[in-house]
C-alpha cells in the first residue's frame, strides 16, 4: 500500500508543481509581498469555498474544487518557502531559485505522510472528503491562533507542521476525488 500511496502522492505534487511553475513564469513572485498571515487567509478562503460547495451541493462559479485543493497545496508550500526565505528581502525571484525549495518542502511533507501512514495504517483512505476539509479548516484556525500569538506555543506543534498536515489532507482529497484519473 505504501508504494501506491507514494505513486499517487508524487503524481499529485507533480501536477501542483507544474501549475506553480506556470504561474511563477506568468506572474513572477508577486506573492512574496504577502505576510504569512495573508497566505494563511488565502488558504482559508479556498478551504471555506470547498466546504461551502460541499454543504450547498451546488456552485455558481465553475472552478471545481480540485483546483481549490491544488491551491491549498501550493499556498501551503509558498508559505513555507516564505518562512525559509524570511531573511531574503527580494520580491522577485526566478523559478529556478524557488524550485529547490518547492522540492525540499514537498519531500519533507511526503516523509511526514509516510511516517503517519505507518502509525495510522492509512486511515485517511476510509475518511470522507468533507471530514478532511473540516480538518484543513481546523488546522487553519490553529495556524491563525499561533500567528496571533506571535508564533509562541506551549505544547503544540508549530505553523510548519500544520501547513504540512494541510498539504497531506489536500493530497488525500485529490486522490479520493479521483483527480489522477481525470
Amino acid at each position: 500500500m505504501e508504494e501506491k500511496t507514494v505513486g499517487e502522492y508524487t503524481q499529485v505534487i507533480k501536477a501542483c508543481k507544474e501549475l506553480f511553475e506556470k504561474k511563477t513564469r506568468d506572474y513572477g513572485t508577486a506573492w512574496r509581498i504577502l505576510r504569512l498571515s495573508s497566505l494563511t487567509d488565502q488558504i482559508f478562503i479556498k478551504a471555506q469555498r470547498i466546504r461551502s460547495i460541499q454543504e450547498k451541493g451546488t456552485q455558481k462559479v465553475e472552478d471545481n474544487i480540485n483546483g481549490e485543493f491544488i491551491g491549498i497545496i501550493n499556498y501551503c508550500i509558498i508559505a513555507m518557502i516564505q518562512m525559509e526565505l524570511a531573511e531574503n528581502p527580494a520580491l522577485e525571484l526566478p523559478y529556478e531559485a524557488l524550485e529547490p525549495h518547492y522540492d525540499k518542502i514537498a519531500q519533507e511533507t511526503m516523509e511526514l505522510l509516510l511516517n503517519k501512514n505507518h502509525d495510522y495504517g492509512e486511515a485517511w483512505r476510509e475518511m470522507r472528503v468533507s471530514s478532511m476539509t473540516d480538518i484543513i479548516l481546523m488546522k487553519l484556525l490553529r495556524v491563525k491562533q499561533i500567528e496571533d500569538n506571535k508564533g509562541k506555543t506551549l505544547v503544540s506543534e508549530g505553523i510548519k507542521a500544520n501547513y504540512q498536515d494541510m498539504i497531506n489532507y489536500a493530497v488525500f482529497c485529490l486522490i479520493k476525488l479521483n483527480y489522477l484519473s481525470k
